[in-house]
């Protein structure tokens, strides 16, 4: 019994020895063995992907031309008055500007005015002119609409337009527009407005110190501005 039991401690010692050296092999095989080669290429680290920026809609800064009616049209017409040449008369009912050249006549512009409530009259001079200038609209105007920028840079976007001429000490100019279609309309806070191709003529015509005489609404008398022929 002895000698089968020393035999088997023999043959277990035999096997562990074995199992040893195969453990070891094994580590051995897998130590010396190359990495495996997989099919992959190595990236940057993905960049996070950013939502679209939103930008603030801007307005087009283009001027618009617009076909006005005829009687609206920059024109000569026959215009007797006692005013000096130079001076400008706005005649509010019928949505005329006209300058005084002598001799009868009258270049005649169409213009837009006051709409109802804003319209005023009197004599004033041009005080100050301005090419494309900057809007900075008043108290009284933001009061009114509190939405309205503050100041604006002039440029074709701009509501005054391509020029202005400052009326005394008030707050009412004739200026051109970014909206020609409101020529012969009455829209507006009691500016006077031109096309800015007429604003631009009628700026190169007159001077500061011009006298500006600005006939009231209920003025409604014939319109004298007939066509010179």
């Amino acid at each position: 019994m002895f000698n089968s039991i020393k035999l088997n401690g023999r043959l277990a010692a035999a096997a562990f020895g074995a199992l040893a050296i195969g453990s070891v092999a094994v580590a051995n095989t897998a130590a010396a063995a190359p990495l495996p080669m997989f099919p992959f290429i190595l990236t940057p680290p993905t960049q996070a992907v950013q939502p679209p920026v939103q930008s603030i809609p801007q307005v087009q800064e283009e001027d618009r031309s617009v076909e006005l009616p005829a009687r609206l049209r920059r024109q000569i017409v026959a215009y007797p008055t006692r005013e000096a040449p130079g001076t400008i008369i706005i005649d509010t009912p019928h949505t005329y500007l006209y300058l005084v050249l002598g001799n009868g006549q009258a270049m005649r512009y169409g213009i837009g005015v006051g709409r109802d409530g804003f319209t005023w009259s009197g004599t004033q001079t041009i005080t100050k002119k301005a090419e494309w200038p900057d809007w900075t609209p008043p108290p009284e105007m933001i009061a009114r609409q509190p939405y309205l920028p503050r100041q604006m840079a002039g440029g074709p976007g701009n509501p005054l337009g391509a020029r202005a001429m400052y009326l005394g000490g008030t707050i009412y100019r004739i200026h051109g527009t970014n909206a020609p279609e409101t020529i012969g309309t009455r829209v507006s806070s009691g500016c006077l407005r031109l096309t800015n191709e007429d604003v631009s003529d009628l700026y190169a015509r007159v001077s500061v110190g011009t006298k500006v005489i600005v006939l009231p609404m209920t003025d409604r008398r014939a319109d004298l501005g007939s066509a010179v022929r």
